[in-house]
């Protein structure tokens, strides 16, 4: 993550969160993160294609020029874009792995700036992550920037994180499962060696 913002937020996600795969939504609180408070957004995960914009900051709305309330997240992307992000997007709801993007945006006078987008996983309404918790932040702040509106954006790299360091769907059963201890049954003829039972037998 280079942008401060970004590692703002990452960080109040990660307090947040404690030992948790993520955190709820009712736990953010929009005064603990007032200096980057404009900047950030939450997404409503309604499916694969589909990520509605529930909250969005007043200096990423400034930046594109409107209120971005009811948006899709993925139509403000170019088209040879979107299903590289719908499938960040995917990520981040099904395995809780957090994103980063580097993000080219351009106006409609063709003029660019460089901003870095960061999307996390939240709690809702159940133990799925249908929420996500997000901020974009523009690099610099040229005098136009607000006045001439971003009407397209383009991915220039992507970056998953692990913040267990493991994706869900690569851990192994034993490395989540409860240790169980072993269940006692008799064995007639049998003999302890150490933790097992040796059965003697003839020789075929």
């Amino acid at each position: 993550m280079k942008h401060a913002t970004s590692r703002e937020l990452y960080n109040y996600w990660q307090r947040l969160r404690r030992s948790r795969p993520a955190p709820r939504r009712n736990e953010v609180e929009p005064s603990d993160i007032r200096t980057i408070l404009g900047d950030t957004f939450i997404l409503e995960v309604a499916g694969r294609d589909c990520f509605p914009i529930r909250l969005a900051g007043t200096r990423w709305c400034t930046l594109h020029g409107r209120e971005m309330k009811g948006d899709d997240f993925l139509d403000l992307w170019l088209a040879a874009d979107r299903n590289a992000i719908a499938t960040l997007a995917t990520a981040v709801s099904s395995d809780g792995a957090g994103a980063v993007i580097s993000i080219e945006a351009r106006t409609a006078q063709n003029r660019s700036v460089s901003c870095e987008a960061l999307l996390l996983p939240l709690r809702h309404s159940g133990p799925d992550y249908d929420r996500i918790l997000g901020s974009c932040a523009a690099f610099e702040h040229p005098y136009w920037l607000g006045s001439d509106p971003i009407v397209y954006q383009s991915l220039t790299s992507l970056r998953l994180l692990w913040p267990d360091e493991q994706p869900g769907f690569m851990r192994r059963p034993r490395d989540t499962a409860q240790p169980t201890a072993p269940i006692p049954f008799p064995i007639r003829g049998g003999r302890r060696h150490g933790h097992l039972t040796v059965l003697d037998g003839g020789k075929s």
